[in-house]
């Protein structure tokens, strides 16, 4: 099996979310319309080879089954949502999602152009944004993201689905963030740096014992019962606007079992009653979940 190359891409300087849902009568030409991807994302990179292009389309829990009724991944479930008090994030299902990065914006937003006239009449679009690389790879906030992103071949050994029919594809799970940028902005830098566990300039982590219980990279840094970190790999990148910020949240991974559980002890209190101060400062927007299949699902529209 082939993985789409968009779900262990190393980091890009652009990048475009599109998020639709389906018409009724649509499912069978969508379908249709996905076998031709693998092929857009080859041409892509063959015109555009400067352009470091990797194109990535997962499809909605809700709408799996009836766009490839044959077979289901095994653990798509329905987004984790939480909320906590004023805290939240909630679920908002779309039907596709794509990601579509490069390091030259006019080809990410060529092949943006191109999903449209493959889908015109067969889907709605419901939500987009435009990715960019911050600084030296920084969230808006000012800290480093994705410290601890699973790095070389550890990266498809985490995000990948090892065997069976589904092989090399990935649960992914989606959320939009908007930043409270004027409530942030008004903390000092230690309350910023304890917030995170980390430094910001140097981003350099805190001891274990250093670490508030509160802190972001205490409260998403997870073992399971064997004592194995639950990984996930990050794809994800900031949007912005005059008036508004925050960050395109992707989760992939070969389970969808890290991301509910980090997603859980961010906003649930534990016994001591601590959880994520970061979800004080941001608020989740959407949250969905799907699963991207390998290229070989996708032409062969299910059919393996």
């Amino acid at each position: 099996m082939t993985a789409q190359a968009g779900i262990c891409a190393e980091p890009n300087l652009h990048a475009y979310y599109l998020m639709f849902d389906i018409k009724p009568d649509a499912f069978e030409a969508v379908r249709a319309a996905l076998a031709e991807v693998p092929a857009l994302w080859q041409s892509l990179c063959q015109e555009y080879p400067d352009a470091d292009f990797s194109g990535l389309v997962a499809v909605g829990n809700e709408a799996w089954d009836e766009l490839y009724p044959g077979a289901r991944p095994a653990k798509l479930a329905p987004f984790p949502a939480q909320q906590e008090g004023q805290r939240s994030a909630p679920e908002t299902p779309f039907d596709l999602f794509f990601q579509l990065r490069a390091d030259r914006l006019d080809v990410a937003y060529i092949a943006v152009q191109r999903i449209m006239a493959r889908l015109a009449g067969k889907v709605e679009l419901k939500d987009e944004r435009q990715g960019f690389r911050y600084l030296d790879s920084r969230d808006l906030t000012g800290f480093v993201d994705g410290t601890e992103n699973p790095q070389g071949e550890n990266r498809a050994a985490v995000a990948l689905v090892a065997e069976g029919r589904f092989a090399d594809g990935s649960y992914i799970h989606v959320q939009r963030y908007k930043h409270k940028m004027a409530r942030w902005q008004k903390l000092a830098l230690k309350a910023q740096e304890d917030i995170y566990g980390r430094t910001k300039s140097d981003n350099i982590e805190y001891e274990s014992a250093h670490k508030a219980p509160t802190a972001h990279t205490k409260r998403t840094s997870l073992k399971d019962a064997a004592g194995n970190s639950m990984e996930i790999l990050r794809q994800s990148m900031p949007w912005g606007s005059a008036a508004e910020q925050g960050l395109v949240f992707i989760s992939c991974c070969n389970t969808p079992l890290h991301f509910s559980r980090m997603l859980e002890s961010m906003f649930q209190p534990d016994e001591a009653g601590a959880f994520d101060h970061l979800t004080l400062f941001t608020q989740a927007e959407t949250g969905a979940a799907f699963f991207a299949p390998s290229e070989e699902w996708l032409a062969t529209q299910g059919d393996l």
